[in-house]
């Protein structure tokens, strides 16, 4: 019987929000993470036009919308790609926020990360900028990242 290719399993993340920040690097700053989901293109395809009337008009204003949570809840990373993320950019403008969350202001925690748990999915990752901003929500945030090896500005 002959060896058979190792095959990577997609990895599995513990907090949404820190996989979120892993996505925006490899889906929309890197753009090696496809399909490129686009919640503009999702509704269009629905029939509606304005995203932020919508979720104004439904009271979904400042929450993750079901469409995108699904999506990327689903996505599955493979390793391979994980292992290319040598730098994590927390922003309150980040495009993958506008994509969950169409009028989300920034002014809430809705995307706070809880855990840094999946550091460990991450192997080359070397910088986190905005670590020490009110968006990373774990503790002992800086000492961790500094045990892993990751510098923070």
């Amino acid at each position: 019987m002959e060896p058979q290719p190792a095959v990577s399993r997609p990895a599995v993340f513990k907090d949404f929000n820190f996989k979120l920040l892993v996505i925006e690097k490899l889906m929309y700053q890197d753009q090696v993470l496809t399909p490129v989901f686009s919640i503009d293109e999702l509704m269009e395809a629905r029939g509606i036009g304005d995203v932020q009337s919508h979720v104004f008009d439904n009271d979904l204003a400042f929450t993750v919308l079901d469409e995108s949570r699904t999506f990327f809840e689903e996505l599955a990373i493979s390793e391979e790609l994980l292992a290319g993320v040598d730098e994590l950019l927390v922003d309150g403008g980040n495009q993958i926020y506008y994509e969950c969350s169409p009028v989300w202001d920034g002014e809430d925690d809705l995307f706070d990360v809880q855990s840094l748990d999946d550091l460990a999915l991450l192997p080359n990752l070397k910088r986190l900028i905005g670590a020490d901003s009110c968006a990373i929500v774990a503790p002992d945030k800086l000492e961790r990242l500094a045990a892993q090896g990751v510098a923070t500005t």
